[in-house]
């Protein structure tokens, strides 16, 4: 097993190494194993020497053995014979200076040799030619020759036991020099097959050395790679190995383990195996489990435990087998494991992504229907109550679209947030997409404490929300069913929540809304007007009216805009603001926009040459590129000149496709048709269009035209600032919904060059506009000087105070300035009454006009409102009546 460099004590506790450190183990050198041929020189001699460190011992033996001879036969060998085994047995004891050498120095071959022959063969070369002498003098017979260079040439073979070159060279010699005496031709042939033999005995072990020494390194290198594969198996986290002896105490355990758990794996060797795994806190199937493997002493595969960290959640599947000796008793566990840390959570977030929304964390669609459908099929019926909110943000798209996408994904984390700390346990929040949320509250829960929680609710996600440094403001509308009340199916109740949201969103949006039993009938009116408006389309239903725009420096009509309208054959007139948004909604406005240029511009051809018709471009127009198309078209067709038709757009074309806004805009203007910018002021775009953008004209909401002359109104200076800003850029001002008098001179004396509303003409059809160019051009303002203060209606007796005499009256509708009365006849203009509105509270009021029975009356100070914007007089109980006489219901005057 592999040892941790270390380096690995450096790494953090359960760090996993993304790549293999692969510690090579030392192979064994090439000097440490047995060269080709080594064990002919050396055997098995670990020092590798030639020469065996007892051979000097053989001089003894050498003299002994010619001793012996002549002893047994009683004869005294020659005296060369016994110079020669003298000098044998001399050279074998100084052998020993050769062995000493041979293991003291570093020789060469050659060298080695050379000590082989001197130390080795040479006496036993002198022995045998000795009893060859001795042979050949007949003193003896050669059988004792024989028998004495037999007996040295064993005794050399024991003695350089393992060393064949050695044993041949000492056989080789002592036979070859007995041989050399009595024959030399026999002698020296039998040295030359002697070191035949010893070259052919070499070559065989040779190769037998090189098959074996293969043979091991093969061995060594599948060892080494299985090590080293090991090593980087367990350095990479990928798995690891441990081994526990019969106690279940571990015996062995790879080191990045003992790295994750925070520990060294000394300190973790004799520790019990179960040390490893936070036991307490996985489920109690799996605690079972390996606990019953353990004790059972049986095979385990892939049991998910729970790392005992520190730190961090970490989960290894760990695999393991019981071992036994060769007498079958057991020995203990061997197994491995791996780290099971990032494939539960790979599992567990593809499950949060099947559940729960990845952008704000909430439940999501699949989650929410599961909750329903649990508590609408609850095993008993009185827990099969509750009640679902849907909600809608208002306003969502526009911050969308102005500040971005990422902007959005952060208002839908805040929304969510709010929406979870309002609900809070009371139940389950989820989105199903884009800025539609859903709330479901288990339980019977009384109608106005849902009522009060949905009021907090749009209370908190309308307060002002920070993005991006940026502060934005939305609402939220919130459609409101209950089960078993409404219907009893999931289904039926979120059909039902989202009528109910519908008629909130209809109702003004910013509110709630119960489901009813007529809202059923809504959406079917609505169904129904998306069909009669398709046939509408089809069957030429739709006209066009056209309200002049005066210049206002002339006084002149310098062209119309066209408006649409829709006489439907049953309902009669049916406003814009109700068929638009269908239109909007079901893609009929491209239709719709594109038969009203064709129609404008037809129109346009019998009108005098210097009037222009302005048509309105939805957003969803000007996104179509083959816009510049259908506009060339219709004027091709109508014979009309480009300059004349001004398309009016509003700021939201801005807020998608900037590259595309811009090709649009340098199309439209290759036409030569006029662009005025629609609404200016009400969307939440940037100036920063005003830069590029090609516009002739900025027309002026009549939001900022009404109550503009008002006292303290800012309406005023909004206005002057947008005709600075168009006077600059070069562009013309159209102010919209002009009624009174006043209005016309604040906007005239503002600057604005272009008026358009009621104050000169209503929106006229296409004869009626025909008949009033053929008039002339010039307009004549006509209509109020002032506009009134918005009224209060009601039926409220009051008693009217005039020279003493007291009149009973009934009051029709109030406002802060005036009141229209009735039940005195014919009173005189300027009559001044004491009007009592209530106990102890007494008004100055002017008759300013009399029709029959009623009359209009002017405060001399405006009426003071109260908090929920009421005439505060009214607001409590009227006066009592007054007895008078018979001249209580005379005429006055």
């Amino acid at each position: 097993m592999s040892v941790d460099p270390p380096e690995a004590a450096s790494l953090p506790s359960g760090a996993t190494r993304d790549y293999a450190r692969t510690r090579r183990r030392e192979r064994v050198p090439s000097a440490a194993m047995p060269e080709a041929g080594a064990s002919f020189l050396f055997g098995s001699d670990s020092s590798n020497r030639l020469i065996s460190p007892e051979w000097p011992r053989l001089a003894v033996p050498m003299f002994l053995l010619l001793t012996g001879i002549a002893a047994f036969n009683l004869e005294l060998p020659p005296l060369l014979t016994v110079l020669l085994v003298g000098l044998a047995s001399g050279i074998m004891a100084m052998a020993k200076w050769a062995v000493r050498l041979e293991s003291e120095r570093q020789l060469d071959t050659g060298q080695r040799m050379l000590l082989v022959g001197l130390a080795v063969a040479l006496p036993m070369f002198l022995f045998g030619s000795a009893m060859g002498v001795w042979g050949t003098t007949g003193q003896i017979e050669w059988f004792y020759c024989l028998v004495g260079v037999a007996i040295l040439s064993l005794l050399s073979t024991v003695v350089q036991s393992g060393r064949l070159v050695g044993v041949l060279a000492g056989q080789v010699a002592i036979w070859s020099g007995i041989t050399c005496v009595a024959s030399t031709i026999g002698g020296y042939f039998s040295l030359a097959v002697g070191v035949c033999i010893a070259i052919i005995a070499y070559s065989r072990q040779r190769r037998i050395d090189l098959m074996l020494r293969e043979k091991a390194e093969n061995d060594v290198r599948v060892q080494t790679r299985a090590q080293e594969i090991l090593a980087d198996y367990e350095e990479t986290g990928q798995g690891w190995f441990w081994e526990t002896d019969r106690r279940g105490h571990i015996t062995y355990l790879s080191a990045p383990v003992a790295e994750t758990l925070g520990r060294t794996v000394p300190d973790l060797i004799g520790r019990p195996f179960a040390e490893l795994f936070n036991l307490t806190e996985q489920s109690g199937e799996g605690e079972r489990t390996l606990a019953f493997h353990l004790s059972a002493r049986s095979s385990f595969s892939e049991l998910a435990v729970r790392a005992a960290t520190p730190d961090e959640e970490r989960w290894w599947s760990i695999t393991g087998r019981p071992t036994y000796d060769t007498f079958n008793n057991f020995t203990g566990f061997r197994g491995s494991g791996t780290d099971l840390t990032e494939k539960r959570r790979s599992q567990e977030h593809a499950s949060r992504l099947a559940h729960f929304d990845s952008l704000t964390g909430l439940s999501n669609r699949f989650r929410m229907s599961q909750t329903l459908e649990k508590i609408l099929l609850a095993p008993q019926v009185q827990h099969r109550a509750c009640a679902v909110f849907l909600l809608d943000l208002d306003r969502f798209k526009q911050v969308n679209d102005t500040l971005g996408h990422p902007a959005g994904d952060a208002l839908l984390k805040q929304v969510a947030q709010r929406l979870e700390r309002v609900v809070g346990k009371m139940g389950r929040v989820g989105r199903l997409g884009g800025d539609e949320f859903q709330v479901i509250l288990p339980g019977k829960i009384e109608r106005e404490q849902l009522g009060h929680l949905a009021s907090r609710i749009i209370e908190s996600l309308s307060q002002p929300y920070s993005i991006d440094g940026s502060r934005v403001m939305i609402g939220a509308s919130v459609g409101i069913a209950l089960a078993p009340d409404d219907c009893v199916t999931s289904e039926a109740l979120i059909r039902n929540a989202d009528l109910a949201l519908y008629a909130a969103k209809d109702g003004g949006r910013g509110r709630f809304h119960f489901y009813a039993a007529d809202l059923h009938s809504d959406a079917e009116e609505r169904r129904k007007m998306e069909e009669d408006l398709r046939d509408a389309v089809t069957n030429g239903g739709l006209e066009l009216y056209y309200q002049p725009v005066v210049q206002t420096a002339t006084e002149k009509i310098t062209g119309f805009e066209a408006l649409l309208r829709w006489n439907h054959a049953e309902k009669g007139w049916i406003s814009p603001a109700r068929f638009i948004p269908i239109a909007e909604d079901t893609g009929l406005i491209a239709p719709i926009g594109e038969w009203a240029l064709r129609t404008a511009c037809r129109d346009l051809s019998r009108w005098p040459e210097n009037v222009r018709v302005a048509v309105n471009v939805s957003p969803l127009q000007f996104a179509n590129p083959a816009l510049p198309a259908i506009v060339t078209n219709a004027l091709a067709n109508a014979q009309v000149a480009p300059e004349r038709l001004e398309l009016e757009i509003t700021e939201s074309v801005f807020l998608n496709d900037d590259e595309g806004t811009e090709h649009m805009f340098k199309a439209l203007k290759a036409i030569g048709v006029r662009l005025a910018l629609d609404d200016f002021g009400t969307g939440y775009s940037s100036l920063g269009y005003l830069k590029t953008a090609p516009f002739d004209k900025i027309k002026i909401d009549q939001s900022f035209v009404r109550g503009a002359t008002q006292p303290g109104s800012r309406n005023g200076a909004i206005i002057a600032s947008i005709v600075s800003l168009a006077e600059a850029l070069g562009m013309e001002t159209t102010a919209e919904g002009v009624e009174t008098l006043d209005e016309l001179d604040l906007v005239r004396m503002l600057g604005c060059s272009h008026v358009q509303g009621y104050i000169y003409e209503r929106p006229l059809s296409s004869m009626n506009a025909a008949a009033r160019l053929s008039t002339g051009l010039m307009a004549i303002a006509q209509g109020p000087r002032s506009a009134r203060a918005s009224r209060q209606s009601m039926l409220r007796k009051v008693v009217l105070d005039h020279g003493g005499h007291r009149y009973n009256a009934m009051v029709r509708n109030i406002s802060q300035t005036g009141a229209l009365i009735e039940g005195l006849w014919n009173v005189p203009p300027g009559t001044i009454f004491r009007v009592v509105l209530a106990d102890n509270h007494v008004v100055t009021a002017t008759c300013r006009w009399s029709n029959e029975d009623r009359l209009g009356v002017e405060f001399s100070l405006p009426l003071r409102l109260d908090e929920s914007g009421r005439i505060a007089a009214v607001a409590g109980r009227p006066p009592a009546s007054v007895e008078t006489d018979t001249t209580s219901q005379r005429k006055v005057g």
